[in-house]
């Protein structure tokens, strides 16, 4: 059974799941910074497997909510737990008065963000060797 859980600093869990999607996996060097230690950090455990991971936070130059970091483990792929932690941040983002959310997409998922109600907006750059855009939903 999947469950999620909402922490106020980042946990272990999150630490491992994004290191090995975005550093092992993907090549990033640069996946931790300041914005962890503000940020609310989302987990989805399958009993007490932490299966996918994202985190939410207010940006003040932005004006919205940001959606960032969401990670599935490999094992987990193809089981719409990316779904459901969008969905958990989307709740969350609605809990903390919300009405945006806004996040970083890298450009090759744009589709599954537009399958879930985001759409492009922006110029698209460049993270890290990997193009990105940012995509955004009314909540």
């Amino acid at each position: 059974m999947i469950a999620a859980k909402v922490f106020e600093s980042l946990p272990q869990d999150a630490v491992d799941i994004r290191t090995a999607v975005f550093m092992q996996e993907q090549g990033f060097k640069d996946e931790f910074d300041e914005i962890d230690s503000k940020a609310r950090h989302i987990v989805l455990y399958d009993d007490e497997i932490p299966a996918a991971a994202c985190r939410v936070f207010y940006d003040e130059m932005i004006g919205s909510y940001v959606l960032g970091r969401l990670a599935v483990t490999k094992q987990y792929r193809g089981q719409s737990l990316g779904s459901a932690v969008v969905q958990q941040a989307q709740e969350l983002v609605i809990s903390l008065g919300g009405s945006c959310i806004v996040l970083h997409a890298q450009c090759r998922v744009t589709e599954f963000y537009a399958k879930l109600g985001y759409k492009q907006f922006g110029e698209q750059d460049d993270d890290e060797g990997c193009a990105h855009i940012w995509m955004k939903k009314e909540l």
